[in-house]
């Protein structure tokens, strides 16, 4: 039996059995040797993985950036040497010390995969849920760059199949869910997931919260299920294994959930089938019990003989053959498909064309206009010059104005839905939104296309681990967050975000953008897309007034983070800073100062973390060292603002939940006023005099 993606191979064969015994033995070294660690489900999955990478992953160890290539995703993170130990054994590089210094610092093998960090690793992995919610996000991103590249599916060239293990805990966990349940509508036929039934978890046999019929929920979903029984001796029944792997690689019209029961820590003859041995290390005397039932020498430790490395790192042939062949067919492409080659380059070196920006509108003074409608035209624009620009909302694309006009709904064709296209550029995320963060994590690792989702701010308590993960990896994740404060009004606390804002800073390596009116939209949207960067917007729901830049500085300061809006004519006696919605009552305060003799300087702060990647210099112009009264003024928790506006600073804040009314009730309620920000800056000058 063969994969469709490499060259025919041998029968399975003396030296596949032994190179899988030398995986789950290095598996149990190398959690012993650093004390800690799970060993078991590496162990029972060694010749799943193995058959994976040897026999159907279309991979080409020597490039692993390789754009034909399948995706692999370890959805149980926490089962990291189950991957480590395939690339030492294929040829990325990892080798016998990597896997002895595994969990250690500095190593190319640390607890959980991390994107970035080892070779071919694809994504970092080890929130439960996660990995299979991404490879969602990866298989619509194949897809919709299907529909750039190859809309007429004239070659197979962007063909790719995302393969995916997860485990009893990938599949108790919401998120999984809330994706899988998308992927079937979405009849994603280019993701195939391996299921480890294995009914173990860290507090015992998954039964005791974990009981429903699996098979029958993604039957429900809409997936192609197929169920493989272990081996009466608990061992992976691996020829069924590769035969309902084969049979996956033939669906196209849906995705592929392969049911495997798997006895944990197999072959180990006491820890088998324990949950001791999903986290703790086998100890010396059971895993010289377990090399002897894997017919090893007991008295070695990481052994990898080099028959079996040489046997194993023929698939380095193998996949470069595999390789080169696509690179013959890209030729072809190439040469009959000129303009998509140009735009496959441009995307492959993350460029953005000439003159781009000149789709991003500029917003008339004349009327007043939400942030979240700005973002909405300023969406449209991108789209019009952005071809790979694409995205959507949790079922608020009116609200939040993520809707691309024209740009058709990215359902399947089999879909009845109206204006479907597989190839669309308008995604239905549903209500579902953390599944939308990872997976528009997995479409940024994917690598070619640049998306977005959108929800109210308050929800992204929902998305927060898919944001962090975000953030962590380093990718260009997007999330538009709208219905940024109390302004918001009559939907009352329940929706009225609070803390989120300060919540959200604390998350490092992440930027949140809080624009005070559309031109500052716009600039911070074309920062976004330049910088490619994890980022966040949070966006009113209310219309704001539109600053006339001729009595105020350009928007161009929106690149700096901060920057100063409106000066004093004198020296500033205090200076306003202020995000959202809030610039605009810095800006009336300021006026207002002025009648009592005050000189205010008011600084508009759209994203901190822009403002403190700036130089030393550049930060003292904006907020000069030697000016101790400052106010700080954002519709949230004042977490965060201390260090900037400092012991003698004034926070105007909200240090608890809103109410339903109005807007305009709300921040003459609680004091997101002129007069109060006023009082605030004279008890700021009066704390400095002191």
């Amino acid at each position: 039996m063969t994969s469709k993606n490499l060259k025919p191979l041998q029968a399975w064969n003396e030296l596949d059995d032994k190179a899988v015994a030398i995986a789950r033995a290095l598996a149990a070294d190398s959690v012993q040797k650093a004390g800690h660690g799970h060993p078991g489900t590496a162990m029972s999955l060694a010749p799943v993985a193995y058959t994976l990478f040897q026999r159907f992953l279309q991979h080409d160890p020597t490039r692993p950036d390789w754009l034909g290539r399948d995706r692999f995703v370890l959805s149980c993170g926490h089962s990291s040497l189950t991957l480590y130990i395939q690339l030492f054994l294929s040829g990325y590089g990892l080798t016998i010390d990597d896997l002895k210094a595994f969990r250690t610092d500095g190593s190319l093998t640390p607890a959980h995969p991390e994107y970035g960090h080892t070779k071919g690793v694809e994504i970092t992995t080890g929130p439960l849920g996660s990995g299979i919610a991404s490879a969602v996000g990866m298989a619509m991103a194949a897809r919709y760059e299907k529909g750039l590249f190859d809309p007429e599916s004239k070659t197979t060239l962007f063909d790719h199949n995302i393969w995916v293990i997860c485990s009893d805990g990938d599949l108790q966990e919401g998120v999984s869910a809330e994706a899988s349940s998308l992927a079937g509508t979405q009849a994603l036929g280019n993701l195939k997931v391996i299921y480890d039934d294995n009914r173990i978890s860290i507090e015992g046999d998954t039964h005791v919260a974990f009981t429903e019929d699996v098979s029958a929920r993604y039957r429900a979903y809409h997936w192609n299920v197929i169920e493989v029984a272990a081996l009466p001796n608990g061992d992976v029944d691996r020829a069924a294994l590769e035969a309902a792997m084969s049979s996956a690689e033939s669906i196209s019209d849906k995705p592929t959930l392969i049911r495997l029961k798997t006895v944990i820590a197999w072959p180990a003859p006491k820890a088998r089938g324990t949950a001791k041995s999903h986290g703790s290390a086998l100890g010396a005397e059971e895993i010289a019990a377990t090399k002897l039932e894997l017919g090893l020498n007991p008295e070695e430790f990481f052994a990898a003989p080099d028959e079996i490395i040489s046997h194993t790192r023929e698939i380095m042939a193998r996949g470069e053959a595999a390789r080169l062949a696509w690179e013959e067919d890209f030729k072809k492409w190439a040469s009959e498909n000129p303009d998509r080659l140009a735009l496959l380059n441009r995307l492959q070196n993350r460029e953005l064309p000439a003159g781009w920006e000149s789709s991003i509108p500029v917003f008339s003074s004349e009327k007043e206009i939400a942030t979240r409608t700005a973002s909405g035209k300023i969406i449209n624009g991108i789209a019009e010059a952005l071809p790979e620009f694409w995205g959507g909302s949790a079922d608020l694309a009116e609200s939040n104005n993520t809707m691309i006009e024209g740009g058709r709904s990215f359902l399947p064709a089999s879909s009845l839905m109206k204006d479907a296209d597989p190839y669309g550029r308008v995604i239905h995320f549903g209500i579902r939104e953390h599944a939308m963060g990872a997976i528009l994590n997995g479409i940024a690792l994917h690598g070619l296309t640049r998306s977005f989702g959108g929800t109210f701010l308050v929800f992204s308590d929902y998305m927060r681990g898919a944001v962090r993960l975000a953030a962590l990896m380093d990718i260009p994740s997007t999330f538009v967050w709208t219905h940024d404060s109390i302004g918001l009004g009559e939907d009352g606390p329940t929706h009225q975000p609070v803390e989120h804002i300060a919540s959200l800073r604390a998350i490092p390596n992440f930027a949140v953008i809080r624009p005070a009116d559309a031109n500052e939209t716009s600039i911070a949207w074309r920062e976004v897309l330049k910088r490619n960067k994890p980022v966040g917007f949070a966006l009113s729901r209310q219309n704001l007034p539109v600053l006339d830049r001729t009595k105020y500085t350009s928007a161009e300061g929106v690149a700096n983070g901060a920057y100063v809006l409106s000066d004093s004519a004198n020296k500033p006696d205090v200076i306003l800073i202020a995000t959202g919605s809030e610039v605009h009552v810095a800006l009336a305060a300021q006026e207002l100062l002025a009648t009592k003799g005050v000189h205010a300087r008011v600084v508009s702060a759209p994203c901190l973390e822009w403002f403190a990647e700036q130089t030393p210099e550049y930060r003292n112009s904006v907020l000069p060292s030697d000016i101790k009264a400052r106010v700080s003024i954002e519709a949230g928790i004042a977490l965060g603002w201390r260090e900037i506006i400092g012991d003698a600073g004034v926070a105007v804040s909200l240090e608890h939940f809103g109410a339903s009314a109005s807007a305009g009730v709300l921040f003459s309620k609680l004091g997101f006023t002129a007069e109060n920000v006023a009082n605030a800056a004279l008890h700021s000058i009066k704390k400095v005099g002191k």
